[in-house]
């Protein structure tokens, strides 16, 4: 079992930056692929980046390529995605998950433990 608690949501101006944190319980969190999804309001939940379990690997969507990077700290279970450049576009609700399986995913229906979100506003 593992819970996930996100941090570091807040309001910031186009072209600015933001890092949001996603902090793991359990022993294991080696074990999973981790990703970061957001959902905008009245919008369906949209894959963001992926990162593998040693972190050696990592997929994004082609809207945030360049712009944002997913990493991760295995010691101390926390994954995180650095988003600069921001977009009043990118404002939507971020939530981390985790995957069992050893494969990059960008199904939502794939990850197997979610975080309840953290809120991502952009002004313009």
């Amino acid at each position: 079992q593992v819970q996930l608690v996100e941090f570091g949501g807040g309001l910031v101006q186009a072209g600015g930056s933001l890092r949001l944190s996603c902090a793991a319980s359990g022993r294991t969190f080696s074990n999973y692929c981790m990703a970061w999804f957001r959902q905008a309001p009245g919008k369906e939940r949209e894959f963001v980046a992926a990162i593998s379990r040693s972190g050696g690997n990592t997929y994004y969507a082609d809207s945030v390529k360049g712009r944002f990077t997913i990493s991760r700290d295995n010691a101390k279970k926390t994954v995180f995605l650095q988003m600069n450049s921001l977009k009043p576009e990118d404002t939507a609700v971020y939530h981390c998950a985790a995957d069992r399986g050893p494969l990059l995913s960008d199904r939502g229906d794939e990850y197997d433990y979610w975080g309840q979100g953290t809120q991502v506003t952009v002004s313009s």
